[in-house]
This record gives structure tokens, C-alpha cells and sequence, in this order.
């Protein structure tokens, strides 16, 4: 008679090297080509390479690494640079509080792991760790997070600097273009990881509504759609739920 052997328990490096690996497939292939053409936007400024890489890996933001761009080549403070990137990374704090919860273990993690967990969070990753976290070893959970985020900001950083030597060559609309394919990648996972009533009311709601906030031609027709359509779906959804319990 065979006794079954127990359970192999996996190393934080192992779990580490898992999110490493895990980070090679398509969310990394968006983010290069998004990041190549963020590179050749640099070069097209001025900014050294050794900065635009720099760049990458603390703003580690498209958005937010464009707005430095235009505003330090069109001559504004570095002040008034540094308050309009701060300002526009706070769209990432809610998702960094929805990872967060995934993240806590009864093991006590250094402060400084979980100030570089929050800093690795942008949109790729994000989408990504509520894809695979849930079934990730809670224990394990910390260093798969970073392994997928090291993978993924290894995979910008290298392409922002392919962006830069390829500036000049790539025609300029198609390293634009290139920019719009991960908020392409984010809407499109909007969808596949919607799980209930409100997440898709809220995806519904604000992509509808998303028309009538830019008759305003106030310039914040985003955040009108998703304050107001994220607004009215805990609303409906709050309303709906009593009914479907019933």
C-alpha cells in the first residue's frame, strides 16, 4: 500500500519566477508596441534616452510619462510638471485599494514590499492581478504580484529605449497609433473581468453616456461618464438586488 506524498510547497523565489514567467504573454506584447511609441515620443522631444527610461520606471504610466514629455518640451516648471503627473496618477489609487485586499497575508511584509507592490500598479497589472491572484497560494500572492509586475515594466522599459531608436523611422501616425492599444487592452479586459450586475452597468452605463458628457465641451467628458456612470450603477444595482433576492 502507497501513501500518498504530501503536498510540494513552493518557495517565495518560486512563486516569483511563476509571475515572472507568467508576465510573457500578451499584456507584455501590448505594453512594448504602447511603449515603443511613448519612446519615439521622447526622442521626438529631446529627452535623453537615459531618461526616458528613467522615466518608465518610476511614472510607470503612459498617460502620465506623456504629460511630462509635452510639458517639460513646451517649456512649463517643473513644478507645474510634477503637481499635472501626480494629479493624473490618481486614477490608479482605486485600483491599487482593489488589489490591496489580495495582497494581505497573515504573514507581515516589510513596509517597503508593499510600497513598491502599490507603485507597480498601472493598468496591465492590474488586470492581470485580479485575472490571477484569486488563484495564486495566498502566501504566495506578494512575490507572484512582483514577478509579473517586474516582467511587465522590464518589457516597457526596454521598449520605450527600441521607441527611441526606431524615432525617425516608424512613420509618426503609427507611433501614435500605437499609444491607443492599451486603453484598447483595458477596455476589452473591462469586459472579460466584469463579474457582477455593477461592474457591467458600470461598463454600460459610462460607455453610453460617454456622448452626451462631451456635449459639455468642458474637456472632462471622461471623468463626467465614469463618475456619473459608475454613480448610477451602484445606484441601479443597489435598487436591483432586494428584487433578485426576492
Amino acid at each position: 500500500m502507497t501513501t500518498a506524498s504530501p503536498p510540494q510547497t513552493i518557495s517565495q523565489a518560486g512563486w516569483y519566477r511563476r509571475g515572472l514567467r507568467q508576465s510573457a504573454g500578451l499584456p507584455a506584447v501590448i505594453l512594448a508596441a504602447t511603449f515603443v511609441g511613448i519612446g519615439s515620443v521622447c526622442a521626438d522631444f529631446g529627452m535623453p534616452l537615459a531618461w526616458a527610461m528613467l522615466a518608465t520606471l518610476l511614472i510607470w504610466a503612459g498617460p502620465a510619462h506623456l504629460i511630462l514629455v509635452n510639458g517639460l518640451g513646451t517649456g512649463a516648471t517643473w513644478l507645474a510638471v510634477g503637481l499635472t503627473v501626480g494629479l493624473s496618477s490618481v486614477r490608479l489609487l482605486p485600483m491599487v485599494v482593489s488589489l490591496m485586499p489580495y495582497l494581505r497575508t497573515d504573514r507581515r511584509r516589510h513596509p517597503l514590499i508593499m510600497i513598491l507592490c502599490t507603485h507597480m500598479v498601472a493598468i496591465s497589472i492590474w488586470v492581470e492581478g485580479l485575472r490571477l491572484l484569486p488563484s495564486v497560494d495566498s502566501e504566495g500572492r506578494v512575490p507572484f504580484f512582483l514577478g509579473l509586475a517586474t516582467g511587465l515594466l522590464a518589457s516597457a522599459t526596454l521598449a520605450t529605449a527600441a521607441g527611441y531608436g526606431l524615432a525617425g523611422i516608424i512613420p509618426h501616425a503609427f507611433a501614435a497609433g500605437l499609444l491607443f492599444l492599451t486603453p484598447i487592452f483595458f477596455l476589452l479586459s473591462l469586459f472579460t473581468t466584469a463579474r457582477t450586475l455593477s461592474d457591467r452597468l458600470a461598463i454600460g452605463i459610462g460607455i453610453g453616456g460617454l456622448p452626451l458628457a462631451s456635449l459639455a465641451g468642458d474637456g472632462l467628458e471622461l471623468l463626467w461618464a465614469g463618475l456619473g456612470g459608475g454613480t448610477l450603477a451602484y445606484l441601479a444595482a443597489r435598487l436591483l438586488r432586494p428584487r433578485a433576492a426576492a
